[in-house]
């Protein structure tokens, strides 16, 4: 009998949040230190692999994941200007070489917490020189429900729309990949790790959108669900509870390394989507506070 390398690696259970029926408008409004969904989400028992040992197993078209070595230059992420300087570069580099990419994007960053974030005043524009709210940059909680960033009915318009800005002259591209590439910098282990699915699990009809509104101020009550224009604005893909998901961790994750997963890949054969959340990990002893950075960028192969 042949034994599965995936079955040998040790687990540990933990509570993740799946989309539990409710309204049938769905909306994520972020602001300063805050995000909130209007959907409701409850916490499912879940398996979750532990991909340490067998970090040279995975791939990112068969999983749609990948640990990688990634070395960074940056001494403080909590430095806004060094990290524009100097992140994105790094980030462009080690995401063209991994997927042989002809054209790569980098797009927004985030840094994020599992601890306690101190509320920002009610208008977030106030503690931003005037200006609007953006969601780029910044420190924002960790994200604590099954999904994926990006919902693909709206991708391709999007990767256009990119392609024609940064690249006018280019031949076209045949095939494009949005992902997100994730490091965290705080000390191992870290008490709220990050979750992903393998693509592998997932069936191409789950997913439902969830609307992104940025703004100043959170709304409440029946505010949440008033008539906005939602057709034109960016939205994630948030997921039901599925028995078949298989979900994976890399515990212990340092500093040199980065978590490299897809959003949407325009190729269907392979592994083109990775739902991911982050969870409270309590198998380890001595858990330090996790903070991360998070960058975007799309992939483009002419």
């Amino acid at each position: 009998m042949t034994v599965d390398i995936e079955d040998t690696v040790r687990t540990t259970q933990a509570n993740l949040k799946y989309l539990l029926p409710g309204p049938d408008i769905n909306r994520r409004f972020v602001s300063s230190g805050v995000e909130v969904n209007t959907g409701s989400y409850g916490p499912y028992p879940t398996t979750i692999r532990d991909g340490r040992e067998i970090r040279d197993h995975f791939s990112l078209d068969k999983h749609g994941f990948r640990l990688l070595d990634a070395p960074t230059a940056i001494d403080d992420f909590h430095d806004t200007a060094e990290v524009e300087a100097k992140y994105k570069e790094e980030v462009h580099d080690y995401v063209k070489k991994e997927y042989n990419a002809d054209f790569v994007v980098v797009n927004n960053w985030m840094l994020r917490t599992s601890a306690a974030i101190v509320p920002k005043p009610a208008a977030a524009k106030d503690a931003n020189g005037g200006k609007p709210y953006r969601h780029y940059g910044g420190l924002q909680p960790a994200a604590g429900e099954v999904h994926v960033d990006t919902e693909p009915s709206r991708q391709l318009a999007a990767a256009q729309a990119i392609y024609s800005k940064e690249r006018p002259n280019g031949p076209g591209f045949k095939r494009f990949i949005i992902s997100s590439f994730w490091r965290t910098f705080t000390p191992p282990p870290q008490e709220c790790p990050l979750a992903v699915c393998d693509a592998r699990s997932v069936r191409d009809d789950e997913g439902t959108p969830n609307v992104l509104w940025i703004v100043d101020k959170i709304p409440e009550g029946d505010d949440m669900f008033a008539p906005m224009d939602d057709d034109k604005q960016l939205a994630a893909a948030i997921f039901r509870h599925n028995p078949d998901h298989r979900w994976w961790y890399f515990s212990r994750m340092a500093r040199d390394e980065a978590l490299l997963f897809k959003f949407h890949d325009s190729d269907r054969s392979v592994g083109w989507r990775t739902p991911h959340t982050a969870f409270w990990d309590s198998s380890l002893e001595g858990a330090n506070v996790r903070e991360s950075i998070e960058t975007r960028s799309i992939s483009f192969f002419e």
